[in-house]
C-alpha cells in the first residue's frame, strides 16, 4: 500500500472539496499507524537499521505536521458549525473530538522523542515504552477517525454548501503553502 497523496499538494489552483482532503488525511493516518506497528515489529527483530530509521522519519513527519494541520482544519472548518447546530448529540461528539485532539497531542509528545531516537539511529529508545505508547495512540487515533467518518463528517457535509467546501479547500491549501514558505 502506498501513502495517500494530499490533494492540497498539487500545484494548480485548488478547487477541491475540503472534505476530500480531510478524507485523504484519514487514509494516510491509518496507513501511517500501520507503519508504526510495522516499525515496532522491525525494531524487535532487527533493531534501528536503515529501513527502521526511514520509517521512523516518515511517521514523525506525518504526525508532527500533516496530522496537526488536519486537526487545525477540523477546528477551523468542521467543528464550529456543528457546535452551533443545537443538536446535543452532535455537540457532545464534537466536544469529545476536541478533547481527543488534546489527548492525541499529549500522546504524540511522549512518542515523538522515542521515534526521533530511532530515526537518528540512537539506541536511547525504550522499545517497551514505545510499543505501549503506540498501542494507546493507535487505538485513540482509530476511534477518533471512526467517529468523524461515521457521524461528524456526514453531518458537516450536509450543513456546508459545495462552495463553502471548496473555499475550505482553498483556505487549507493557502495555510499549507504559507507553512512551507511557498
Amino acid at each position: 500500500m502506498t501513502p495517500v497523496q494530499d490533494p492540497l499538494e498539487q500545484q494548480e489552483p485548488v478547487t477541491v472539496d475540503g472534505f476530500d482532503v480531510l478524507d485523504a488525511c484519514h487514509r494516510q493516518t491509518i496507513f501511517t499507524l500501520g507503519k508504526l506497528a510495522a516499525l515496532i515489529s522491525r525494531l524487535k527483530s532487527r533493531g534501528a537499521d536503515a529501513e527502521a530509521r526511514a520509517m521512523a522519519r516518515e511517521i514523525v513527519q506525518h504526525f508532527s505536521i500533516t496530522a496537526r494541520q488536519h486537526h487545525e482544519d477540523e477546528e477551523r472548518h468542521v467543528f464550529p458549525k456543528l457546535l452551533a447546530s443545537g443538536n446535543p448529540e452532535i455537540v457532545q461528539d464534537v466536544l469529545r473530538l476536541q478533547q481527543d485532539h488534546g489527548w492525541l497531542e499529549l500522546d504524540w509528545m511522549e512518542l515523538r522523542p522515542q521515534l526521533d531516537a530511532v530515526a537518528e539511529g540512537n539506541e536511547g529508545y525504550d522499545l517497551d515504552g514505545l510499543s505501549k505508547g503506540a498501542q494507546l495512540f493507535t487505538a485513540l487515533s482509530r476511534d477518533h477517525v471512526a467517529l468523524e467518518e461515521a457521524c461528524i463528517y456526514p453531518e458537516a457535509r450536509a450543513r456546508l454548501r459545495a462552495g463553502e467546501r471548496r473555499e475550505m479547500g482553498r483556505e487549507m491549501a493557502a495555510r499549507r503553502r504559507m507553512s512551507r514558505g511557498d
